[in-house]
């Protein structure tokens, strides 16, 4: 049986490029448990203090306003923290082998856990205003585990060690597989040789800052902000009948009219934002730079103003990318790109740890993905339509939410005034717009590596996903779908979200999809 995807299921992996491993990180013996850095004395107690800050202020208050001035429960609670955090120090302590790396921690409950070094898939090196103040930096290793409880995190090496410890660990990694083995700690003859080649893909453009206000970060960040200034302002008892700065401001706004000071807040609420958005920028971002070393076959992503975060991929495990276009991003050209792949299910921020491309003009992010896939124009290559029955099940599902937020709106607006009932329209109107914008994004394309799927409209998402890499491949039809004629098929892969969903597919074609994916499990969606 003949299937429109032509090209056949791919044989292998991206090839990695060949070369030796940097430097490896100093270990007399691959047996002996090492301390973190001294100088993490200074830090553990710090973060200790701010992580018990509250009853510390809770214990000096309720002190202070005690028979006697017992003020000096303040101090017991602040030697607990500092204590707290030194006794971390003491007992931790981390290990190399050849196969795996250990770190214990610990005093009457000591836990230990591994990274098999075969495993180990990303090194991410990060460090905090503080860290970098001391010269000391926090490595967290992924390993192909699927919890947060096998993440393993070294937070107290010098920044030496750490960027040694980032090499030594995924040549190890690439050693152990080929079936080479190298004592922890006994030198590389290459470890003498030049630098690895290092092909640089991207660097942040200061021009790019301008999409800062087209995402949602200065909206979070506002609303944070103002979150915390009302409980602070409730917390003390801020009555704003009873303060003059806020009625002489309700007096001001009454002289210049309601609707010119709602005007002048909504500008000030939008110029709050946009400030917050570029700071937010900047701080992530700055000195973003992607690039791939030759000898590694990894991709090495560093970024970041005040605190720094440097991350390494290893290329063989990238199983694709995914490009993400919020509407005020793509009404500007805008767009933001990050790698499916391997080693960051434990990561409690993954959408940065797999940034590939900030937000930045569309265009660039298409060629960063050409350039990390190999592939020459694969977020370019024209989908196919899931014809008229998809667009009708957008059409339908668009509409049943503006007609009934139309409803409200006409209600509500007659109440005021009839003509203000006429609003209803624009809710209707919206509606149409996002629903023929739903079906212009919808799609999918299967090439000879890849397949290539899109959806979405207020956050438009395009993913290319390596055709090597999919595991499984599920069909959902819902009774409204089989009335319609369309599936919804999953795809199953051990990257990234591991489940991509190519939405309302024609049901003859989302066989021939299964089939091109999964060769040999046409059968089973014929049934």
């Amino acid at each position: 049986m003949s299937s429109p995807y032509d090209g056949g299921r791919p044989g292998g992996e991206p090839a990695a490029y060949d070369g030796g491993p940097p430097a490896p990180l100093d270990a007399p013996d691959a047996d002996e448990w090492r301390r973190l850095s001294t100088r993490m004395m200074l830090v553990h107690p710090v973060k200790e203090l701010i992580r018990f800050l509250p009853a510390v202020i809770g214990l000096l208050i309720a002190g202070s306003t005690s028979n006697g001035g017992q003020w000096w429960w303040g101090l017991i609670g602040t030697a607990f923290a500092i204590g707290l955090g030194l006794l971390r120090w003491f007992t931790t302590r981390y290990r190399f082998s050849d196969e795996q790396v250990q770190l214990r921690h610990g005093l009457l409950s000591r836990t230990t856990k591994t990274a098999p070094i075969d495993r180990v898939r990303t090194v991410d090196v990060t460090a905090s205003p503080l860290h970098r103040l001391l010269g000391l930096a926090e490595v967290k290793i992924g390993t192909a585990a699927a919890t947060d409880d096998n993440e393993l995190a070294l937070d107290g090496l010098t920044t030496a060690e750490a960027a040694a410890l980032r090499g030594d660990l995924l040549h190890r990694r690439r050693g152990v597989a080929g079936g080479e083995s190298r004592p922890a700690g006994v030198p590389d003859e290459s470890a003498s040789e030049p630098t690895a080649f290092e092909e640089e893909i991207v660097r942040l453009d200061p021009r790019w800052i301008r999409f800062a206000p087209f995402g949602p970060s200065g909206v979070i960040a506002a609303a944070a902000i103002l979150g915390v200034g009302f409980q602070v302002l409730n917390e003390i008892g801020f009555d704003p009948d009873e303060n003059a700065a806020v009625r002489e401001g309700l007096d001001q706004a009454e002289r210049i009219g309601v609707w010119i000071a709602v005007l002048l807040l909504v500008i000030g609420v939008a110029a709050l934002v946009v400030l917050l958005s570029l700071a937010g920028y900047v701080l992530l971002y700055w000195g973003f730079r992607l690039t791939r070393h030759a000898q590694g076959g990894t991709l090495h992503v560093s970024r970041g103003l005040l605190t720094t975060r440097a991350i390494t991929l290893e290329e063989k495990r990238i199983r694709g990318v995914e490009l993400s276009e919020s509407l005020a991003l793509r009404s500007v050209g805008g767009a933001r790109l990050s790698a499916i792949t391997t080693g960051l299910k434990g990561s409690d921020d993954k959408a940065l740890s797999s940034l590939l491309v900030p937000p930045a003009p569309r265009v660039v992010a298409a060629d960063v993905a050409d350039r990390v896939l190999r592939a020459a124009g694969t977020l370019a290559v024209p989908l196919r339509s899931h014809g008229p029955a998809a667009a009708r099940r957008r059409y339908t599902r668009a509409l049943t939410g503006g007609l009934a937020v139309a409803a409200v709106v006409a209600v509500a607006g007659y109440l005021v005034h009839p003509a203000l009932a006429l609003l209803a329209v624009l809710p209707v109107f919206a509606a149409l717009l996002l629903a023929a914008d739903r079906v212009r994004s919808l799609g999918h394309q299967v090439t000879d590596r890849y397949l290539v799927a899109r959806s979405g409209s207020l956050v438009r998402g395009t993913e290319v996903i390596e055709r090597s890499g999919v595991i499984g491949v599920t069909m959902r039809r819902s009774y409204f779908q089989r009335r319609a004629g369309v599936a919804t098929l999953t795809v199953a892969t051990a990257a990234g979200a591991e489940r991509y969903e190519v939405l309302d597919v024609p049901y003859d074609a989302s066989a021939d999809l299964a089939e091109a994916l999964l060769p040999g499990h046409l059968d089973t969606f014929r049934q």
